[in-house]
């Protein structure tokens, strides 16, 4: 835990008992139970099979609270350790709705993130291909100052790795659009950055302004995955293994019309072919839902959506679709609680306590019965279960006189059925 300094603890003790949802940084101090999985995630699919230009789909499937974020930011930091680009993409109906493919792949674009550490992940300034080309440019420009010449020859030098970064891209518009926008930042045109920023954001085109740069159509539902694909052409020649997508169904979904819902399946269904074909190489997706609701109905377009994702990914068959994390729990007290016992060493480092070994049985066992109780509710038992741990903690360090019961803790778990 060497990367666990006080401050960072305590930002992951602060977001867990606020809203029980995982931190931006640090989920790794507290998972449990899926690394066997994460193992082969990285061993079949980051570490070989996409970084040789495969493609693959998985969908993750968890009650709200059951864990499917701090899954997904696993996947992520595992994908930054192998030098990928990310886009965690938390799906709403406002801002990336899935029957609508442009608002999909702009999200892909403002969540873009590069490999980074602790400090650069939490302050919350390098998201978004923006963040993304200012740092690649300014990269750019010091690997020129470090070959030696005179300024014109580091400037050329400079143009010409931008050049080779927009070569062999399928979609031409975005190739000019990219290397338009790294040469402004190269020449310090800001104006000219960002007005090519916000064709590649998708917010919005005019033929008057971006036809100077060679940019002859704005981007619509038909051009979604060809610019995805070529999204992951350009990341791939600027040298990273490639692009992980992580889509996250973040709040309930708003009642969808059937025109709607039959184009959120057309659409996932084309994702997963496209995830099959060669044209779309080094890119990994994950799209994570809380149940497989969405997949009833008796027409032909459930039907083919439901085929493709009927197998069921386990450490044994990799190549499943499905991945089911209730079922990869396969003891879940014993989960909840080495779950809890490592949160208690964070909140140790968060505010400088000890909490002796005998305190933290008490303490756990309570809590994780009271969860567990929750189990097949429709919103998880582990959310609540570290919202009550957090709270016993901080009761705990306030008055380290108090005396808790086993029945005062239970009624500590939000939601649960002794918590009135």
């Amino acid at each position: 835990m060497s990367d666990l300094t006080m401050t960072r603890a305590r930002r992951i003790i602060e977001v867990l008992g606020a809203s029980g949802t995982p931190p931006e940084w640090g989920v790794q101090f507290f998972t449990s139970g899926i690394d066997p999985y994460l193992r082969v995630i990285e061993e079949d699919y980051l570490s070989t099979f996409i970084k040789d230009g495969g493609s693959a789909f998985k969908m993750v499937v968890g009650n709200y609270g059951g864990g499917k974020t701090h899954f997904l930011y696993n996947i992520r930091q595992l994908a930054w350790q192998h030098n990928y680009l990310v886009a965690y993409c938390p799906l709403t109906h406002e801002e990336s709705p899935f029957h609508q493919l442009e608002k999909v792949f702009r999200s892909v674009v403002v969540n873009l993130m590069y490999p980074m550490d602790p400090d650069e992940l939490l302050s919350g300034s390098e998201k978004g291909i923006e963040a993304f080309m200012r740092m690649y440019v300014s990269r750019i420009q010091e690997d020129a100052q470090a070959a030696g010449g005179d300024p014109e020859e580091v400037q050329e030098r400079a143009y010409a790795i931008i050049r080779d970064s927009t070569t062999n891209i399928e979609s031409a518009n975005f190739a000019r659009a990219v290397r338009a926008a790294m040469n402004a930042l190269l020449e310090d045109r800001d104006d000219d950055f960002e007005n090519v920023i916000q064709y590649l954001k998708v917010d919005g085109y005019s033929s008057r302004i971006h036809r100077e740069y060679g940019i002859l159509q704005g981007i619509g539902r038909s051009q979604a995955f060809t610019m995805l694909r070529s999204l992951n052409q350009w990341i791939r020649n600027l040298n990273y293994s490639g692009l992980v997508v992580l889509f996250d169904e973040a709040e309930m979904v708003v009642s969808l019309n059937r025109k709607q819902k039959q184009a959120v399946l057309a659409n996932l269904r084309e994702l997963v072919d496209q995830c099959g074909q060669a044209t779309l190489k080094n890119t990994m997706v994950f799209y994570a839902v809380p149940n497989e609701n969405f997949l009833e109905g008796s027409t032909h377009v459930y039907e083919a959506l439901r085929q493709r994702v009927a197998t069921v990914f386990h450490y044994l068959n990799p190549t499943g679709v499905k991945i089911r994390l209730d079922s990869l729990i396969e003891e879940p007290k014993q989960f909840l609680q080495d779950v809890g016992f490592k949160l208690i060493s964070v909140y140790e480092t968060a505010y400088g306590i000890q909490v002796d070994e005998v305190t933290r049985q008490r303490i756990v066992d309570p809590l994780s019965d009271a969860a567990l109780e929750m189990r097949f509710g429709e919103s998880g038992y582990m959310r609540p279960f570290v919202q009550g741990l957090i709270s016993v903690l901080h009761m705990m360090r306030r008055d380290p006189n108090t005396q808790l019961d086993a029945g005062s803790i239970r009624k500590l778990v939000p939601g649960g059925y002794d918590a009135e």
